[in-house]
């Protein structure tokens, strides 16, 4: 198929047959993805060899670097998580700013405690000391709750190695350390505003307590505080492979080629060193130094895998289907129809994943599907490093805006909370809005200058 507007109506069709695979017949997105990209290849007359080849090139390129970090940071979050990390850095934070200051508190800790640990997993860790801290003040649930939730989903959707940003990263090939840094530049405004100063806010509008099917968490919400790991460890563990991957980013810039010095830092700050060098350490931090045996370990960090493994497949698969557009011709046609409407490339991205975002939900397949929209559409533009960080940062907070009842994360709000749907609309989809609108407007400010 050679015709300009024929790749178009496969380019649109392939978008709406995906979305009626992962909303209506419940398809795993994995299989949608590699179905809609054969579809695609057949129907603009690629050669069934050339359709396996392309599989395997989008998948192969892809899963080379995603799988290596996605595995290792969901690992040593994991061992974070047992380790108890999260809790000390809720308990110290809180110690730190004081009664006052407390919702603060709670949204830096959802900031730095989703860098290694899923949401939902540190939602489900955390909500039993905002469910005492509801208790013992009588504020509502939410005047703790949306702050942390915030935080929570600031770092889950910006800063690597969650692995929304990082699959982002990997197909559009965005150096991890600009994405991390534009991630804690867009992040930090968004958390304050959709946190603390919104959180406030609906706090005084919503008043809950705590859900009474959720009491018992309350009773059991004492934390033993002596067998805590210590506050700077688990502040140290978090940030090192950040702190490494950005040195990485860095000394491109400001050593001379080639140099000794250079050669080390880049070494050393590949996102496969550094998250290898946070992974032995919390093993033996978090782990042996605990008291766990080698074997307790290891069953605790294969375990970590299991829910990491559906994410990386379906990024190869959003690789796949990338890939798929980029040899059939559509990626070109796409550049095309952007350069004709003079549509900014930070634009499309943001508006690609939102779209896809309301329609199905998952703001990790919002991510991908609109990543395998944006990368075939790049070699025809001047795209610096810089600018490929931005664009995960646009996608990321297109894929965080409006999200409603066919998203997860808007259920398991619903339930820890305690809240109607229309309380949930107006408190996490809203605080949500906010996260995604702050993010990609301070993306389009720092594109400016990049």
């Amino acid at each position: 198929m050679d015709s300009t507007a024929g790749l178009v109506i496969v380019a649109v069709l392939a978008v709406i047959a995906l979305l009626f695979l992962v909303m209506k017949t419940k398809l795993q997105a994995f299989v949608a993805l590699l179905a809609v990209s054969i579809l695609v290849g057949l129907v603009v007359g690629m050669k069934p060899a050339d359709v396996i080849k392309t599989i395997q090139d989008g998948m192969g390129g892809t899963l080379g670097y995603v799988a290596v970090i996605i595995g290792l940071g969901a690992m040593f979050g994991e061992m974070l998580r047992v380790s108890g990390g999260a809790e000390r850095l809720a308990i110290t934070l809180m110690d730190k700013f004081g009664e006052k200051n407390i919702s603060w508190a709670l949204g830096l800790t959802g900031f730095i405690v989703s860098i290694p640990v899923f949401l939902d997993v540190a939602l489900v860790i955390l909500v039993p000391i905002l469910y005492s801290l509801t208790q013992r003040t009588n504020k509502s649930l939410l005047y703790f709750g949306i702050p942390l939730l915030a935080g929570l989903a600031v770092t889950h959707s910006f800063i690597p190695p969650t692995p929304g940003p990082i699959s982002v990263a990997s197909l559009l090939h965005a150096d991890l350390g600009w994405v991390i840094l534009f991630g804690a530049i867009a992040g930090v405004p968004a958390m304050i505003i959709a946190g603390p100063l919104f959180g406030k806010y609906i706090a005084d509008k919503i008043h809950i307590g705590v859900p009474e099917y959720m009491l018992e968490q309350v009773k059991n919400a004492d934390i033993d505080k002596e067998n805590l790991p210590s506050f700077s460890s688990v502040l140290l563990i978090i940030t090192l492979p950040l702190v490494l991957i950005l040195i990485n980013t860095l000394s491109d810039l400001v050593l001379p080629d080639g140099s000794t010095a250079q050669s080390i830092l880049t070494f050393i700050g590949h996102p496969f060193v550094a998250l290898t060098i946070a992974a032995l350490l919390t093993f033996y931090i978090f782990g042996i130094r605990r008291g766990y045996s080698k074997e307790q370990v290891q069953e605790i960090t294969t375990k970590a895998l299991e829910p990491a493994g559906i994410i990386i497949l379906v990024t190869g698969a959003g690789g796949v289907f990338g890939e798929m557009l980029i040899q059939s011709g559509i990626g070109d046609i796409l550049a095309d129809a952007m350069k004709s409407t003079q549509m900014p490339l930070l634009v499309f991205a943001f508006i690609a994943a939102t779209v896809v975002r309301i329609a199905q939900g998952s703001a990790t397949v919002s991510m991908i599907t609109a990543a395998g929209l944006v990368s075939p559409i790049l070699d025809s533009f001047d795209v610096s490093e810089p600018m490929l960080g931005l664009l995960v940062i646009a996608i990321a907070s297109g894929a965080t805006v409006v999200s409603h009842v066919n998203d997860s994360g808007f259920w398991l709000v619903n339930r820890y909370f305690g809240l109607t749907e229309k309380q949930t609309l107006q408190s996490w989809t809203v605080m949500e809005t906010i996260i995604g609108l702050v993010g990609f407007g301070i993306s389009l400010i720092l594109s400016i200058f990049v």
